[in-house]
């Protein structure tokens, strides 16, 4: 975008979708900065979650929270503590999507809309633990119509 000296000495940018007009001169003229890129929303809750004075962690404390407990989560999966490792992964899924939910901003853990945050952390958390639970041998939750499909599946 080429930048041209207007009044005062200030850049005024072409915008690059207007067309001129019949004297070759834009219709539109912006005094926007044209390196930055003004096409893309930041995620709403996706300011910082504390000042910008504060170190990169204490800024990005709800991410950083999810991402520990989830790394606990495998590690005690990895260490043959599968099912609380597994439970610790849900509920850390589950966590997020309550953080996301209460909290005006949440850094990084803001990805999408709030809506679509919520539910995507709160489903992959809830299928996490409820798999967790299900898990053999000897599962803390039994769900009947479960086997009855998986047989009715395997035998046909």
């Amino acid at each position: 975008m080429p930048a041209e000296q207007a009044h005062g000495g200030e850049p005024t940018v072409r915008d690059a979708i207007s067309a001129p007009d019949a004297q070759g001169s834009p219709r539109r003229a912006t005094r926007r900065f044209p390196r930055i890129t003004r096409d893309t929303a930041r995620p709403e809750g996706g300011g910082r979650a504390r000042p910008g004075g504060a170190p990169a962690p204490a800024r990005q404390w709800p991410m950083l929270v999810v991402l520990g407990a989830v790394a606990l989560g495998l590690l005690l999966t990895a260490l043959d503590v599968f099912r609380f490792g597994t439970l610790l992964i849900g509920a850390a899924l589950l966590a997020g999507a309550v953080m996301r939910w209460i909290l005006p901003s949440v850094g990084m853990l803001a990805v999408r809309s709030r809506f679509t945050d919520i539910a995507t952390y709160g489903v992959l958390g809830l299928a996490i633990a409820l798999l967790a639970m299900m898990a053999q041998p000897d599962p803390w939750l039994q769900i009947p119509f479960l086997k009855d499909t998986l047989h009715f599946t395997l035998n046909q």
